[in-house]
Order: structure tokens, then C-alpha cells, then sequence
């Protein structure tokens, strides 16, 4: 079969989520991959593939640079941009290793997060996409030994951050019923058995929602209390049609606020010892397209 540019765009949109966390940025660095390989006399072109994935890495990193920039002055929590897994996890081949679900989980990509740009390019190319290190020097124009360094810091950091249990799906289901549950009948004591003591809730509204918390809060009494007390940003008292759904997003279930087509609020949480670890709440519209 001829290779052409179409061949490889689910491919080069994978590393380019995980590598911003935002899919319209991703969507916008396939694109201008695309405009350079317009531009690039095919003669020039020994493999396509490298030849796509060094301009979409490069442009990954460099985007990435100007991301945590505008990061510093964002209103509240930054969370990545949720996107619908179920039917993109079912298309993408299992050789190129993008179907691990961990990969593209919210808490991962927060995660990968605290790395710096190059680091999280070797990370992913070698952990995820699973290129030797000759490959990926080449793609970022670094050294073998250097990448090596590279991918040996990111691998301890993130093994020292990250979560030490793993939740079955249909646990997931239970928790995240039982919280919808808890939520629409205004139970405080419900709850708050379902939330660890530690138990983190981050919203991101993006200074754009009314209601939406503009920091991390902490302790079940607390966070309990906030989401009873803010129900509306949960339950939106918007159109009369509002419903929540359970769907598949960024590899786990999670909890979907929509009107009609449109979506208003994702909810994804983290699970250890049968209690709520994390609540992750995204409603900023600008992050919604994708769900």
C-alpha cells in the first residue's frame, strides 16, 4: 500500500496529545506537520514515518515551551483537555503501543506535567512509543547519551509520583455511580464515606464558569461540602434536557454533563482502597470540543 500523509495522522495526533495534553494544540501541530511535509520534495524523504514523526516532535517540544508560559498566568487549575478513548483506543494499531490506556489518562498527563519539554519528547517516545534511543536522538536532534540521561531522570521522577494501585473498570463504574448518586440526592454523610481523608478536587473552569473553583481543595469535609454547596456547576441547572452520562474519556470511565450535543462539564476520578482519591472537574468550554 502507498504511504501518504493520512497514513500516519492518527499516529502523529497520539504523540502529539501526550505530548501537550491539549487536543486542539495537537490538532494544530499535525496540521503544520502536514504543511512541511507538503513543502518537503519527496525525493528528500527516505522514511516517512521518521520524516513525520522529527517534525512533529520538534514542533511538540517547542509548543510545549510556550504552553507552560501561558500556564504560569491561567486562572485556577490547568487540566488537560478531556477526549473521547473508546472508539480511538479500538482503531489504533497495537504494535505502535498508543492503545496503553495509562498513556493518556488525566492523572498521567498531569503527571508528565513536571517534566521538562525534551524530557517528556524521550519519555514518550521510548516508554510509549517505543523507539531506541539512535531513533530518537535522530527525531530531536540530540545526542544517544544525552537522551539516555533524559529518559532515565523522567522514568524515576514519574515512578516516585505515580499512583501505586491500579482500579478494575467496573470498580471505576461503581465509585463513580455511587458519587453521581450521593450528588443528586444532596447526601452529605454518602459522600463523604465515599472520599479518602486526602481526597484532592481540582476544577477547571479557566476563569470562564461561574461557580468553578479557582484552587486545589483538600480533606472529604471540605471537598464534600464545596461540591454540595456548588451542585449547579455539577448538575447544571441550564437547559431543561441536561443529563449526566457515563463515557469512556482519556481510557477510564468518567461522568459527562451534557445538553443535546453539547458537553458542559467532565468529572474523572482516581480510585485506591475502595475511597476517592482524586476529582478532577473539567468545564472550561474551550476544553470540551473533543467530548
Amino acid at each position: 500500500m502507498m504511504e501518504s500523509f493520512e497514513t500516519y495522522r492518527s499516529y502523529l495526533f497520539a504523540i502529539a496529545y501526550r505530548m501537550l495534553g491539549s487536543a486542539m494544540d495537537a490538532e494544530d501541530m499535525v496540521q503544520e506537520t502536514y504543511l512541511r511535509y507538503q513543502c518537503t520534495p519527496p525525493e528528500t524523504i527516505t522514511s516517512l514515518k521518521a520524516f513525520l514523526t522529527t517534525i512533529i516532535s520538534r514542533l511538540c517540544v517547542d509548543q510545549l515551551h510556550l504552553a507552560h508560559r501561558q500556564r504560569e498566568q491561567y486562572l485556577g487549575p490547568w487540566l488537560p483537555e478531556p477526549i473521547i478513548t473508546a472508539e480511538i483506543l479500538e482503531v489504533i494499531s497495537p504494535e505502535e503501543h498508543v492503545d496503553r490506556e495509562e498513556s493518556i489518562s488525566i492523572a498521567f498527563l498531569l503527571l508528565l506535567e513536571q517534566l521538562q519539554p525534551v524530557e517528556r519528547a524521550v519519555f514518550l517516545l521510548r516508554e510509549v512509543f517505543d523507539y531506541d534511543y539512535a531513533e530518537i536522538a535522530t527525531f530531536l536532534g540530540k545526542s544517544q547519551v544525552t537522551c539516555r540521561q533524559w529518559f532515565s531522570r523522567a522514568k524515576k521522577h514519574l515512578a516516585d509520583h505515580r499512583p501505586r494501585f491500579s482500579t478494575p473498570p467496573e470498580t471505576q463504574r461503581q465509585m463513580l455511580t455511587s458519587f453521581q448518586r450521593a450528588l443528586q440526592a444532596g447526601e452529605m454523610t454518602a459522600l463523604v464515606n465515599l472520599l479518602a481523608e486526602d481526597v484532592t478536587f481540582w476544577a477547571d473552569g479557566g476563569g470562564k464558569v461561574k461557580g468553578v473553583a479557582t484552587r486545589q481543595i483538600s480533606g472529604r469535609e471540605v471537598v464534600a461540602r464545596f461540591i454540595l454547596d456548588n451542585t449547579p456547576i455539577f448538575r447544571n441547572t441550564l437547559p431543561a434536557d441536561t443529563r449526566v452520562e457515563l463515557a469512556e474519556v482519556n481510557g477510564q470511565l468518567a461522568l459527562i454533563t451534557r445538553s443535546g450535543d453539547r458537553a458542559f462539564a467532565v468529572l474523572t476520578i482516581d480510585v485506591e482502597a475502595q475511597h476517592i482519591r482524586a476529582i478532577r472537574f473539567v468545564a472550561n468550554p474551550d476544553k470540551l470540543a473533543h467530548v
